[in-house]
């Protein structure tokens, strides 16, 4: 059913846990199938994803997407991390099975909810 890559990131996750300092935390559940993926953030001064880290419950799909997506947006403005679509996901894990498309989009979606979070905690601290 998954491609040898899907596989091996969802036995081996990459950034896996809760970053300590997180100033954006994007938490998304699937109402298709209950998967739940959370993206923690931490953004510099100057606007750059420092850290980014990942919990998710769900299928093999689901947690290898979330540690592509946390992998993906390290190091990028915030600008350049809400461009880390659900295609692009999909595209460093080799494909998935059209039933599991809900899989990369839920990271897409946890992506824009830490990003989300972070801009409403910066406007909230300018005020």
């Amino acid at each position: 059913m998954y491609n040898s890559k899907v596989l091996e990131i969802f036995k081996n996750p990459k950034n896996v846990g809760i970053v300590k300092g997180a100033n954006g935390v994007g938490k998304v559940e699937s109402s298709f199938c209950g998967d739940i993926i959370k993206i923690y953030i931490k953004v510099s001064e100057d606007g750059i994803i420092e850290e980014a880290k990942f919990k998710a419950f769900g299928c093999p799909a689901s947690i290898a997407a979330a540690s592509v997506a946390a992998e993906l947006i390290i190091g990028k403005t915030l600008e350049e991390a809400v461009m880390q679509t659900s295609a692009k996901i999909v595209e460093v894990l080799g494909g998935l099975p059209e039933e599991k498309a809900y899989c990369p989009a839920l990271a897409e979606e946890a992506i824009k909810a830490a990003l989300e979070d972070y801009n409403k905690k910066k406007e909230k601290e300018q005020k």
